[in-house]
């Protein structure tokens, strides 16, 4: 049975502080664990780095923003969101409907 697929966009803060990986192959890993909760990335916006308006954590004061846009079943976004908890890469996720 093939679940009907919704379209979302998903705003990512990425941290690569004290890590080899570049901003490109943190949002590659993001695109796999998009994949892996069977959705189909359709576009994806670097913002680049902004400075948060509250901070939260003296030593990040800005982060890069990317917006994702995607195709998931219904319980896609809490899958990733799940998926996305474990890795350190990914600072905040947040996903609305489109």
């Amino acid at each position: 049975m093939n679940p009907t697929k919704r379209n979302y966009r998903a705003t990512f803060i990425l941290d690569n502080r004290g890590k080899e990986d570049s901003i490109e192959q943190i949002i590659e890993g993001v695109k796999k664990d998009i994949v892996a909760v069977q959705g189909e990335v359709t576009a994806v916006d670097n913002i680049g780095k902004r400075d948060f308006v509250r901070v939260t954590d003296k030593k990040l004061t800005g982060a890069t923003y990317v917006h994702v846009s995607f195709s998931a079943p219904s319980d896609g976004p809490a899958q990733l969101k799940e998926r996305l908890r474990l890795n350190n890469s990914v600072y905040r996720t947040f996903v609305q409907s489109a």
